[in-house]
């Protein structure tokens, strides 16, 4: 059903957030909830102005960020490679297909343990379970994009004379893939949050080491600070992201 009135979608956006806000304020007042395990919106900015001047919020910010686009990196360029190689070969594919399937159903969270027997308690250990976390959304989004490419596109390259893989590649399947590729890229964004935080609990200085120490000594709306700190972040890389996005595909009518 449509409503009567039609409103711009910002508007439309910002009174969705506000009515959110507004419930939110209102069960914590009404005693619907404890304030200690459901802070109201408005004790947010004392608990982050607080912990912006002691230091500690900048500090975590860099550490997750340093670790964030690290992971993401690696897992991005990972998963952007093997997925076009399993995407191109038939045999890859047959060679790989076992594999993918032992391995895809281990969460990010089941790697931990060997985070930290591998690499230690560190930054290492961290950007390693992002880039896990990151590089399957990303392998199927290219693996997939590939193999969706018209094969008559593929025919009519090697008529033209781009018989060699390489040439094939750049000039065709690339290009044509691109889209379904960015679109597992821009998927990952936020997925690689979600591993920063898992990467971080087990010790590794950032924000999810900052969430784990707030939340043992019941400071839930410090949480929430760092919980909507991670939200702005994401926001700002997605927005940038697709402003890229629509550059790389200009070409597109």
């Amino acid at each position: 059903m449509r409503l009567p009135l039609k409103l711009p979608r910002a508007v439309a956006a910002g009174l969705g957030l506000l009515v959110f806000f507004a419930l939110w304020e209102a069960l914590p007042r009404l005693d619907v909830v404890n304030p200690m395990l459901m802070p109201a919106p408005s004790s947010l900015p004392a608990a982050f102005m607080k912990e912006l001047r002691s230091g500690i919020w900048l500090d975590s910010v860099v550490m997750s960020l340093s670790h964030y686009v690290v992971g993401l990196g690696v897992g991005v360029l990972l998963g952007v490679a093997l997925g076009i190689v399993v995407g191109m070969s038939d045999a890859a594919e047959a060679g790989s297909a076992w594999v993918v399937r032992l391995l895809r159903p281990i969460p990010g969270l089941a790697w931990v343990p060997f985070a930290i027997i591998w690499f230690g308690v560190n930054a290492e250990g961290a950007v390693f379970i992002i880039a896990v976390g990151v590089f399957w959304i990303v392998f199927f989004a290219t693996n997939g994009a590939v193999r969706a490419v018209d094969r008559d596109l593929v025919e009519v390259a090697q008529a033209f004379g781009f018989t060699r893989p390489w040439a094939r590649l750049w000039k065709i399947l690339f290009p044509a893939a691109l889209p379904g590729i960015l679109v597992g890229v821009r998927t990952s964004l936020g997925q690689a949050w979600m591993a920063v935080v898992a990467s971080e609990i087990f010790g590794v200085p950032g924000v999810g080491q900052r969430m784990m120490q707030a939340s043992s000594l019941l400071s839930t709306d410090l949480v929430v600070v760092y919980m909507l700190t991670m939200a702005a972040l994401y926001g700002l890389f997605d927005s940038g992201f697709m402003a890229a996005q629509g550059w790389l595909l200009r070409w597109k009518p």
